[in-house]
């Protein structure tokens, strides 16, 4: 029995080109390591992000691919993306998954556990 799974590790960076404190818009770098952790070939093929402010305000991410990418990853292979996002707060959270699937068509979920939007150097 295959045993899929890709892991997902973060880091995260302020966007200090796109941030306009005045205008009420805080922008952050992520970027992401997906790593075919399973013993099987798979697919990333779509993803699901859930963003949230300080204020409990949620935006929904819904699509195909990241970055345009539907990454196939054999056993041990990685994949890397950056992308962004932006708040309405100096800080929030992201959480999401990817849908995957492997070459039998064996679908499952890849979750990437909550990780904090925020400036590093301005958290106490």
């Amino acid at each position: 029995m295959s045993s899929p799974e890709f892991s997902c590790t973060v880091t995260v960076k302020p966007l200090p080109e796109h941030t306009d404190s005045e205008q009420g818009r805080w922008a952050f770098s992520y970027t992401i390591t997906i790593s075919n952790s399973g013993d099987v070939a798979a697919q990333l093929i779509a993803r699901e992000w859930d963003i949230v402010d300080t204020e409990g305000q949620v935006q929904q991410v819904r699509g195909l691919a990241v970055v345009g990418h539907q990454p196939f990853l054999q056993p041990g292979e990685q994949f890397q993306y950056s992308s962004w996002a932006q708040l309405a707060t100096p800080q929030g959270s992201m959480k999401g998954r990817y849908l995957c699937v492997t070459e039998q068509a064996e679908i499952f979920w890849a979750e990437v556990p909550e990780f904090l939007l925020a400036d590093s150097a301005s958290l106490h």
